[in-house]
């Protein structure tokens, strides 16, 4: 199998291409919701409210923590997650610049 030759590609493509990846999962999308809607660290309630195993939500939280998208702080046995807001504004930004572009082609081109 190939390299992803990542050097080849911008880095405001390389990015976009990682923020991405944090939606490629619908797990990942549930705990980022979830951590949305505590507003705050949440420590084991994860596996409660998402319903998956404890070793499959802690391999998309090493994702998403990997990603940037969320920060964890070790408090007694347990290790608490939110929401890494900087880096969370900055991943909507280049998502945004990237979205609102539009083709300036016909609608019947191809």
């Amino acid at each position: 199998m190939g390299l992803a030759k990542t050097e080849l590609f911008t880095t405001q493509q390389n990015t976009i291409a990682t923020f991405a990846k944090a939606f490629a999962h619908p797990a990942r999308i549930a705990i980022l919701e979830q951590l949305f809607k505590t507003e705050g660290c949440v420590c084991g309630d994860l596996v409660t409210e998402i319903g998956l195993a404890q070793p499959t939500i802690s391999q998309h939280l090493k994702e998403l923590k990997n990603l940037g998208l969320i920060k964890g702080n070790v408090e007694g046995t347990s290790v608490c997650y939110c929401i890494d807001t900087d880096n969370w504004q900055q991943m909507k930004q280049e998502m945004e610049v990237f979205m609102n572009q539009d083709t300036a082609a016909p609608e019947d081109c191809c």
